[in-house]
């Protein structure tokens, strides 16, 4: 019999000890992967700089600054709205880079297998 009891070396399914371990070797390079991209800081702006926001790779706002000059303009103009919507808009663009980054890091990771992260 073959090394760890099975014929051919071949465990039950058809899975070898190589393709487990290379299982294994994938989920760890996932791991080291996922908390990398965690731990750094996405930053987008919208309106023209005024609005800009930090997130990290945990989809956390870390940080968030108005352009004082912005929001004078806009109390004059009772338009605090245009601040609101650039604020959601650089939130939104600093998490979507986040995604994408997590994204293509897990796809090159699992060769395309089609695996939504």
């Amino acid at each position: 019999m073959a090394k760890g009891g099975f014929p051919g070396g071949r465990m039950p399914g058809g899975m070898n000890m190589n393709m487990i371990k290379q299982a294994q070797r994938m989920q760890q390079e996932l791991l080291r992967q996922q908390q990398e991209i965690e731990e750094r800081e996405f930053t987008a702006s919208a309106g023209g700089g005024m609005v800009t926001a930090s997130v990290n790779g945990k989809k956390e706002l870390v940080k968030l600054t108005i352009d004082p000059d912005a929001v004078i303009d806009a109390a004059e103009q009772e338009d605090v709205e245009m601040i609101a919507d650039a604020v959601m808009a650089a939130v939104n663009e600093a998490l979507g880079k986040a995604t994408d980054e997590m994204n293509a890091a897990m796809g090159k990771l699992t060769g395309g297998m089609g695996l939504g992260f």
